[in-house]
């Protein structure tokens, strides 16, 4: 006499939602771990912000960049401002480059780079990008991914 296990399969309804529960986990689980990464400004103990742009008189903008850094560093902003005249079409204002050194103090400052916008009967939307680098005793780092700032109406 011989024994042999049995061989029972199971339903239909239960093998298909094993499965899509696995795909589920296996798809959902790196995009969740992805994103906060990109939330990321902070590099080498200095955090760099683009502020959302503020409203000066007579046609100007301040696009305004938080740096903030503990110890002896000094950090370099690239810094792209930008006039959005539609959803998919932007105008280039101009760009700067900063530079900002920190003593054995933690340091926090904001950089104020005001620029001309032109006056549309329509309201004007502006915003800026920044990547930065931070150098630390006699290396730099690499330079950041760009970085956007909110979009501010200029009025």
């Amino acid at each position: 006499m011989s024994i042999t296990p049995s061989t029972k399969t199971r339903p239909f309804g239960t093998r298909f939602a094993l499965i899509s529960a696995v795909s589920l986990g296996l798809v959902g689980g790196p995009v969740a771990l992805a994103a906060p990464a990109d939330a990321s400004t902070s590099l080498r103990g200095c955090t760099v912000d683009p502020l959302k742009p503020t409203d000066l008189r007579y046609n100007r903008a301040d696009f305004r960049i938080s740096v903030d850094c503990n110890g002896n560093k000094t950090v370099e902003v690239r810094q792209r401002r930008f006039e959005q005249d539609s959803r998919r079409h932007e105008t280039f204002l101009g760009r700067s480059i900063f530079t900002e050194h920190f003593d054995r103090r933690d340091g926090r400052v904001v950089i104020h780079s005001r620029d001309s916008v032109k006056r549309d009967p329509a309201r004007d939307r502006v915003f800026q990008e920044v990547s930065f680098r931070v150098k630390s005793g006699n290396n730099w780092s690499d330079w950041t991914r760009w970085e956007k700032s909110d979009v501010a109406v200029i009025r």
